[in-house]
């Protein structure tokens, strides 16, 4: 799973590196609409996420139960309520493109050489949704490797994509920043065929049967059920990071924007790793859960936070330290690379915090208590994060740095929060 996810976080940095080569001025607007566009994205993340992990839980803790059956079914039917979903969202984004940039606060010229990109990727969110769903399941049902390939076969495809389609190589036409989103679009798609491949072969773990995709509203209730709690949990926390991305954007500007958008693509390239990890704990939770073996679930979160914490220290010395170095990989303009550094070293202070209550979270969600994050979301993110950000950055006239200083501080409080709820134990009893 930490294979997987890392691979995942490569899709983060990929993009914005090849459009931060691109000519100047092309290349400043190029990173922000980039930033921007993946920032509405994460409402898409967000759905696809809370279905993942409903996903995981049922089908984790039938596993458990030694009922493959219902495990494929409950994967099956997860997978049918994703597709209805993503239909939606794939309309409204290639309709409403432009009008999301600028809702993002994005500059005329951003808009106007942005939207092509925009509308590929949104456009995508099938491949986006079915990718991280599908994979849910795999983990659930403990199949993590297949989860890992798909990923690493997506990713690749687009690290290959991306220069060829940008700057027109060989047999392949420049077509500048949208051909990072056809790039990106194509491996996600890949690997999602690989996914079904996997799915449907002669050697899978889960056998899926075509009857099972068959709409029952039973189990599609059962799992919005499960999946709507953590779907508005994570709709809480990409909410969020949207309005933090506004108020970035409407305080410092294109600079700032462009800048904070490098320094979240390396934060997420490192964080998402660490998901990985934390999504081990949500397997083993509901395994365990299913198999009456609560003790041994608490034993397993409890191991996965000291080795989280441990990572997350490291990466938190890394980016104290080397914050310019690593954001001059991706842009050396002066004002980009300052916001750039400013924000990596402030976000990066709490990363101690943010791989404990990572853990604690994703635990919680394996065992089918998905509410309980949704209410340490709402409370982190928007009764202190927000209100703390923008009376940081407008009444107190830090600008962006408030914004930035906000990040840590919410987290850090949250991850309090949650390891306090789980030590209270009572996602022990929760039947899913």
């Amino acid at each position: 799973m930490i294979l997987e996810l890392s691979l995942e976080s490569v899709f983060a940095v990929v993009d914005m590196y090849f459009v931060s080569h691109l000519p100047a001025p092309h290349n400043k607007i190029a990173m922000a609409t980039v930033g921007l566009t993946e920032s509405f994205i994460t409402i898409i993340y967000t759905i696809a996420i809370g279905l993942s992990t409903a996903a995981t839980a049922i089908v984790a803790r039938r596993i458990g139960e030694k009922n493959p059956d219902a495990a494929a079914k409950a994967g099956a039917q997860a997978i049918t309520l994703s597709l209805v979903c993503s239909a939606v969202l794939s309309i409204i984004g290639v309709i409403f493109a432009p009008s999301i940039l600028q809702l993002m606060g994005a500059a005329p010229e951003v808009v106007k050489e942005g939207t092509a990109f925009a509308r590929i990727m949104l456009g995508g969110s099938t491949v986006i949704i079915l990718l991280f769903l599908i994979n849910g399941i795999f983990r659930g049902a403990g199949d993590a490797s297949t989860a890992m390939w798909s990923l690493w076969i997506a990713s690749l495809i687009n690290i290959f994509l991306c220069p060829m389609l940008i700057n027109g190589y060989g047999p392949f036409p420049a077509l500048g920043l949208k051909g990072a989103a056809i790039a990106t679009t194509i491996g996600r798609g890949i690997g999602v065929l690989y996914q079904c491949y996997r799915l449907f072969g002669k050697k899978r773990m889960i056998k899926m049967k075509l009857s099972y995709f068959k709409w029952e509203s039973s189990q599609i209730k059962h799992l919005f059920e499960v999946a709507w709690p953590a779907t508005f949990q994570f709709f809480i926390q990409s909410g969020s990071w949207i309005v933090m991305t506004w108020i970035v954007s409407n305080t410092g500007g294109t600079d700032a924007s462009a800048g904070y958008q490098v320094a979240i693509r390396n934060v997420v390239f490192f964080i998402l790793p660490a998901w990985g990890l934390s999504n081990a704990a949500a397997t083993l939770v509901g395994q365990n859960l299913g198999a009456n073996q609560p003790d041994r679930a608490e034993k397993s979160v409890m191991l996965t936070t000291k080795y989280n914490a441990l990572f997350m220290s490291l990466v938190m010395i890394l980016f104290l330290c080397f914050a310019s170095p690593i954001i001059s990989v991706f842009t050396t303009e002066p004002k980009v690379h300052a916001f750039g550094v400013l924000s990596l070293q402030i976000i990066g202070s709490g990363y101690i915090f943010y791989g404990i209550g990572m853990v604690m979270v994703q635990a919680l969600n394996g065992a089918g208590d998905t509410k309980t994050p949704t209410w340490i979301n709402i409370i982190g993110f928007w009764l202190f994060q927000i209100p703390l950000a923008f009376v940081l950055a407008r009444v107190f006239n830090m600008g962006p740095t408030g914004a930035f200083i906000a990040i840590p501080a919410a987290e850090s409080m949250m991850a309090i929060l949650a390891f306090y709820y789980f030590r209270k134990g009572k996602w022990k009893s929760v039947k899913v």
